[in-house]
């Protein structure tokens, strides 16, 4: 029997994310995959830290993601850096697009996972990008809380 922390396997996390931005809202989509994109995901290998998502036709679709060919497909593989459709309702899609187009934010991929069926995942943050001085002041609160723990630690 698997536990819930074994249920969910990270293929890709894009850590710069939090830094680089706040994160206002988060919202877990779907994403289309051909088969050899699955298998070179379950490997572990993919690239999501230089991505965004961008509306095209009406739809939401990853840009930039990097996926490594799967050596085993041979002919039958795909393009690492395509763009990959992905998948949300249409309420989820039209609060997306009316939040990046009035409030001027951006839809960024914080995590590509498997969920617990086995089905590819991506947390999709929108946000709202930092400025010099908010990543300094952020930064400063982290060392702080850094700091308070261990002084926590070293008295009790």
């Amino acid at each position: 029997m698997a536990s819930d922390v074994d249920a969910v396997r990270v293929a890709a996390q894009n850590r710069k994310a939090r830094h680089n931005y706040t994160i206002e809202d988060s919202l877990e989509v779907g994403i289309v995959l051909q088969g050899s994109e699955v298998k070179s995901l379950r490997e572990g290998r993919a690239t999501i830290s230089e991505s965004y998502a961008t509306d095209q036709g009406g739809e939401l679709y990853l840009i930039n993601s990097y996926i490594p060919e799967y050596k085993q497909a041979g002919p039958f593989n795909h393009e690492p850096r395509r763009p990959r459709k992905l998948l949300l309702h249409r309420r989820q899609l039209s609060r997306m697009f009316g939040a990046i187009q009035r409030e001027g934010m951006t839809l960024v991929p914080l995590k590509l996972y498997f969920n617990d069926r086995g089905r590819a995942k991506l947390e999709l943050g929108l946000a709202k990008g930092k400025r010099n001085y908010d990543k300094r002041e952020s930064e400063k609160k982290k060392d702080w809380d850094r700091q308070k723990a261990r002084l926590m630690r070293q008295k009790g």
